[in-house]
């Protein structure tokens, strides 16, 4: 496979940086950017442009699991409570938050 990969001008994805966000995911910020702002041509660009600058200043793992932090927040209850009060789960989502707004200043 990693030389079909390499062959499609692709990179192994043992080798890829940690900044490199899968597929996947940029598709899911982008569907979801694009709920909140337009299902225009222009709002596609834009939150493509995001998505591409917040994997510019965060590594992927960092996104991922600020976003994770942030999932279970919105949901609520008893295990919420304990993601609200981490100082290092907090500090994670300061960073998500950080990049959300410089790829806002960037982008829209």
């Amino acid at each position: 496979t990693a030389l079909v990969a390499m062959h499609c001008g692709v990179a192994p994805s043992a080798e890829l940086p940690a900044n490199e966000y899968p597929t996947a995911a940029r598709a899911d910020y982008v569907f979801g950017c694009m709920q909140v702002n337009g299902q225009t041509r222009d709002a596609l660009e834009r939150c493509s442009c995001s998505i591409d600058v917040i994997a510019s200043l965060l590594p992927y793992e960092q996104y991922e699991e600020a976003e994770t932090v942030m999932r279970v927040r919105q949901r609520g209850g008893k295990n919420a409570s304990m993601f609200l009060t981490m100082p290092m789960l907090r500090a994670t989502v300061d960073e998500l938050k950080r990049a959300q707004i410089e790829a806002e200043l960037r982008c829209f």
